[in-house]
C-alpha cells in the first residue's frame, strides 16, 4: 500500500488512495493513471496536488462546463446536449467506425479499447445445460460517457475477462447489453401491449416476437404460393365430436358464456384499464370493452383468414352443443321427476293403507261403542254389566291403544261405567262395611286414572275420569253418611277414610276433611266442657292426628283456654289434671305448653309447698310428692325455682334446731339420705339442689367438730358421708362433662344439617307416606342445587320451595299440588 506524507503536519498518512487501487487492480507495479507532469517530474511525491494540469474533468468539478439552454428530457434524465456537442459526437463516431473497419484498435494505458460501439452482431455459444441468450452488439457510442471519468468501470470489467459484444459471467452466458429504462404506451394489465420491452433488450432473450420470428412467418406464407408434390401434400385431419361426446365434455374446448346472474349485471362497475375512467352498469359490459392497441402491439393476421365465417361456423356449433347439452339437462329433469313421482306413489299409497287400518279400527270401535249403548237401554235382553265394561275398555287400550288415546275414549266411561257404579252403591252403608266396593275402585282406578289432578274447570273440565268417577259416585254417599255421624264415635270414620285412603284422589280427601270432618271437629270442642264430660276430649281428637294434623291447629287455643277456665278451682291432690294434660304434652308445641303449665300449675304447686310441714319426728310427704308429681310435665329450672323458694329454707331451719339440740347424728344421716332420695335425678344435678344438700353436710360437719362432747361414732359417721357425697358429686360431674363434649359435636352437626335438611326431610316424609320414589338424581344440578326425582316429576329446593320442572322453565309448587302431580 502506498503511503502519502503531509510535510505541514509530518505526519504520514494511510487511507486508501487511486494508486492503491490501480495497483491492487493491475498486475505488477501500479501504473500511473495520468500523465506525468512536470512539477510530478520534478518533485516527485512533494509535487502540489492541486495543479491545474493534473486537474481531470469530471461531473461536478470546478472547471466542467454544462449548457444549460436546453429543454430538460424526463425520460432519460441528465441534461440535454446541445447541437453543436451532437455533431461533434458524430464526428467522433465516425472516426470510431473507421478504426474498427480497417484500422487497428487503439488501446489505452490498461490494455482496453478506447472507444466501445461498431462492433458486429455476433453469437456466442453458452456451455450445455446452461440458458442461451443472443448476443448483440452494443450500439455506437455505448460507454462513450466514460471518457469523462477514469473509466473503472472498464478497466475493472476487463480484468475480470470481459470481451466487448458478448455476454457476462464465467461462460460468457449473461446479456450483452444493459437495462435500459422505457416508457409504456398505455395503463393497461402487463403483458395486453405484447412485449414492452426495448428492442436490444428484446433481442437477447429467446423470445417467438424477434426477427427470427418474423422470418418464420414469411417463409410459411411463401410456402403457401409454392406447389407441392403430391407426397409432401398432408391431408386435413377432421376431428368429429358425437352426441356422447358432447354430453361428456359438456361443450366444446372453448369456455361456454354462461348468463350472468340477474343481480350481478346491475351492479356498479368503474373501469380505470384505459386512459379514461368509464363507468359501466355490469360485468357483462367489460366482456364487451375492446382494448385499444398500437400498430406495434396489435396481433398479426394469417394470410386468406375469414374471421366472419370462422366466427358463423363456431357459433353454430356452439348454438347445436348448446341445445344437445339443454335436451341433455331436460331428458335428465324428466327422469329424475319419474323417479320423485314414484316415490310419492309410494308413499301416498302407505299412508292410504294405514288410513284404511284406521278405518278399519275406528269401525271395530265404534260397533263396540254402539253394542254398549245397545245393551244399556232398560229393555235389553243382556244388560251391560260392570265386567262387561271391564272387558271393552281392556281390549281398547290393548288392540286399539292409539284410537283410545287419540280420541279419548276413556270418556267412555262417563256415560256406561258411571251409572252402573251408581246403581252399585245404591245400598252401600260405608261405616259397617267400608270396604264392600273396595275392589271394584282398585280395578277402576287401575284401567282409567291418568293423573291429571284436581279440575281445570268449575264444572270437572279437565279432571281425569277416575277422579271424576270418585266425586260422582263415591263421594255423595260419604256426605250423607257424615250427617248421621257422631264424632266421638271416631273409629269407624277413621277405619274407613284409613281404607279408602289409597284410592281416592288427595285433593278429594282434603276436601273432605276440610268439608265434612273439620267442621264437626269445630263444633265438638266448642261444646265441649272438661269439667263435666267423662270422655276426656283427647281420646276421640288425637286418633285424627295422623291424618289431618296440621288442621287441628286451629283447634288447640280453644282447648287450652277451656283447660286453664277448669284448672281455676283445682288442687294439686287431685291428679286428674296430669292426666288430662299429658296427652296433650307432645301435641302442643314446647312454648305454649310450658306458657300453660306456668300459668296454671305452677302458682298452685308453690302454694302446696308453703304448706307443706317439715317434721323429722313424724313427717308426711303428701303434700312434696303432689308437687314432685308434675315432674316431667314442668320445666326443670322451673320446678327447681319452686323448691328452692318453698322447700329449701325450712328443710335447712329444721335441720339447724336439730342439730343444735344433740340429736342423734345417725338419725339425722338416715333423714338427710331419705331426703335426697326422694328428689329425682334430674333435679340434683341442678346446681341450686346441690347447694342446699351440700350446705346441710357442712351444717352436720362443724356440728360434729365442735368443742363439745359428741356421741362415739358421730365424726366418722358424718365425715365418711361428706366424703361420699362429695365423690358421687364429682363423678357425677364428669360424667356430665364427658357426655357434653360428646354430644357437643353431634348437636353442631345435627344443627347445621338440619337447617338445610329439614325440609328434605319433610318432603321424604310425604312421599313415604305417598308411596312415591324421592330420590336425587346423579350428576343432576341446577343453580348449584341438587336436582330430585319426586314420583313422576323432577324437582329441585331452594330456601323451602319446591321447583318442579315444566316444559320451558321450573315453576315453584305447593308441597300438596306436587303430591298430586307426581301421582
Amino acid at each position: 500500500m502506498a503511503t502519502g506524507y503531509d510535510s505541514d503536519h509530518e505526519v504520514e498518512r494511510f487511507e486508501v488512495t487511486d494508486e492503491d487501487l490501480e495497483f491492487g487492480l493491475s498486475s505488477g507495479l501500479a501504473k500511473k493513471r495520468y500523465r506525468a507532469s512536470k512539477e510530478y517530474n520534478t518533485y516527485g511525491i512533494w509535487a502540489q496536488e492541486d495543479s491545474d494540469d493534473d486537474e481531470r474533468p469530471s461531473f461536478g468539478g470546478k472547471n466542467s462546463k454544462k449548457n444549460y439552454s436546453t429543454g430538460i428530457d424526463f425520460i432519460s434524465g441528465g441534461v440535454k446536449q446541445s447541437t453543436g456537442d451532437i455533431l461533434k459526437e458524430k464526428d467522433d463516431d465516425a472516426s470510431d467506425d473507421s478504426d474498427v473497419d480497417g484500422a487497428p484498435m487503439e488501446m489505452d494505458m490498461a490494455g482496453m479499447p478506447k472507444h466501445f460501439g461498431g462492433i458486429k452482431e455476433m453469437k456466442t455459444k453458452a456451455p450445455k445445460g446452461k440458458p442461451q441468450f443472443r448476443t448483440a452488439v452494443p450500439e455506437q457510442g455505448f460507454g462513450n460517457w466514460e471518457k469523462h471519468t477514469k473509466g473503472i468501470g472498464q478497466k475493472l470489467l476487463a480484468k475480470m475477462g470481459y470481451e466487448p459484444g458478448k455476454g457476462l459471467g464465467k461462460n460468457k452466458q449473461g446479456i450483452t447489453m444493459p437495462v435500459e429504462a422505457f416508457k409504456r404506451k398505455g395503463r393497461a394489465a402487463v403483458g395486453a401491449y405484447g412485449f414492452e420491452g426495448t428492442k436490444n433488450l428484446h433481442g437477447q432473450f429467446p423470445t417467438t416476437t424477434g426477427e427470427e420470428q418474423e422470418e418464420e412467418e414469411f417463409q410459411e406464407q411463401l410456402a403457401q404460393w409454392k406447389k407441392q408434390p403430391e407426397k409432401a401434400k398432408q391431408k386435413v385431419k377432421y376431428k368429429y365430436k358425437t352426441v356422447e361426446d358432447v354430453r361428456t365434455t359438456g361443450g366444446p374446448g372453448t369456455k361456454k358464456k354462461m348468463a350472468a346472474p340477474a343481480a350481478a349485471s346491475k351492479i356498479k362497475v368503474i373501469d380505470m384499464t384505459g386512459p379514461e375512467t368509464r363507468v359501466l352498469s355490469g360485468y357483462d359490459q367489460i366482456a364487451g370493452t375492446q382494448l385499444q392497441f398500437t400498430d406495434e402491439a396489435m396481433p398479426k393476421k394469417k394470410a386468406f383468414s375469414m374471421p366472419e365465417l370462422e366466427h358463423n361456423l363456431t357459433l353454430l356449433v356452439e348454438m347445436t352443443e348448446q341445445q344437445i347439452l339443454d335436451n341433455e339437462r331436460r331428458l335428465r329433469h324428466e327422469k329424475d321427476m319419474i323417479i320423485n313421482l314414484k316415490h310419492e306413489d309410494d308413499k301416498l299409497t302407505e299412508v292410504l293403507q294405514e288410513e284404511k287400518k284406521s278405518i278399519d279400527k275406528l269401525e271395530a270401535v265404534l260397533e263396540m261403542v254402539e253394542e254398549c249403548e245397545r245393551r244399556l237401554d232398560l229393555g235389553s235382553l243382556e244388560p251391560l254389566t260392570l265386567r262387561d265394561c271391564e272387558t271393552m275398555f281392556r281390549r281398547l287400550q290393548e288392540e286399539y291403544y292409539v284410537e283410545y288415546k287419540t280420541y279419548e275414549l276413556n270418556q267412555l266411561a262417563i256415560t256406561v261405567v258411571f251409572p252402573l257404579v251408581k246403581k252399585m252403591l245404591i245400598d252401600w252403608k260405608p261405616l259397617l262395611d267400608p270396604t264392600l266396593p273396595l275392589q271394584e275402585f282398585l280395578l277402576w282406578k287401575e284401567l282409567l286414572e291418568e293423573g291429571h289432578g284436581m279440575p281445570l274447570g268449575a264444572d270437572g273440565t279437565g279432571m281425569d275420569v277416575y277422579h271424576r268417577l270418585v266425586w260422582e259416585t263415591w263421594m255423595p254417599h260419604i256426605r250423607t253418611m257424615f250427617g248421621s255421624w257422631s264424632v266421638r264415635n271416631y273409629d269407624q270414620m277413621l277405619r274407613l277414610l284409613e281404607d279408602w285412603l289409597p284410592l281416592v284422589p288427595t285433593w278429594i280427601m282434603d276436601n273432605l276433611y276440610d268439608q265434612l270432618v273439620m267442621p264437626r271437629l269445630l263444633t265438638e270442642v266448642d261444646n265441649w266442657n272438661p269439667t263435666t264430660d267423662t270422655m276426656p276430649i283427647h281420646q276421640w281428637l288425637h286418633p285424627w292426628l295422623p291424618l289431618i294434623s296440621p288442621r287441628l291447629e286451629c283447634l288447640y287455643p280453644t282447648i287450652r283456654h277451656k283447660l286453664g277456665k277448669a284448672l281455676t278451682n283445682w288442687h294439686p291432690s287431685d291428679a286428674s289434671a296430669i292426666h288430662i294434660l299429658k296427652p296433650w304434652k307432645p301435641v302442643f308445641s314446647e312454648g305454649s305448653m310450658d306458657s300453660f303449665l306456668l300459668k296454671n300449675i305452677l302458682p298452685k304447686l308453690g302454694l302446696c309447698l308453703q304448706e307443706f310441714v317439715i317434721n323429722p319426728h313424724q313427717q308426711h310427704l303428701d303434700g312434696f310428692q303432689w308437687v314432685l308429681r308434675w315432674h316431667g310435665m314442668l320445666p326443670v329450672q322451673s320446678l327447681t325455682s319452686l323448691f328452692e323458694k318453698h322447700f329449701f329454707p325450712k328443710w335447712i331451719q329444721v335441720l339447724c334446731t336439730w342439730l343444735n339440740n344433740n340429736p342423734d347424728y345417725e338419725q339425722v344421716t338416715k333423714w338427710y339420705l331419705g331426703w335426697k332420695s326422694q328428689f329425682p335425678e334430674e333435679m340434683l344435678n341442678e346446681p341450686a339442689v346441690k347447694d342446699h344438700f351440700n350446705r346441710a353436710l357442712d351444717m352436720m360437719n362443724r356440728a360434729v367438730g365442735g368443742g363439745g362432747v359428741v356421741q362415739p361414732g358421730a365424726r366418722e359417721n358424718v365425715a365418711y358421708l361428706t366424703s361420699t357425697e362429695r365423690r358421687r358429686d364429682f363423678e357425677a360431674q364428669a360424667a356430665a362433662e364427658k357426655r357434653r363434649e360428646e354430644r357437643t359435636p353431634m348437636e353442631a352437626a345435627r344443627k347445621a344439617a338440619n337447617v338445610s335438611m329439614n325440609f328434605k326431610d319433610l318432603i321424604q316424609a310425604k312421599a313415604e307416606e305417598n308411596n312415591l320414589v324421592f330420590c336425587p338424581i346423579p350428576n343432576k344440578w341446577h343453580e348449584a342445587k341438587a336436582v330430585y326425582q319426586f314420583g313422576t316429576k323432577t324437582i329441585y329446593m331452594d330456601r323451602g320451595v319446591v321447583f318442579v320442572q315444566g316444559e320451558k322453565t321450573w315453576v315453584p309448587v305447593s308441597l300438596q299440588n306436587l303430591i298430586d302431580m307426581a301421582r
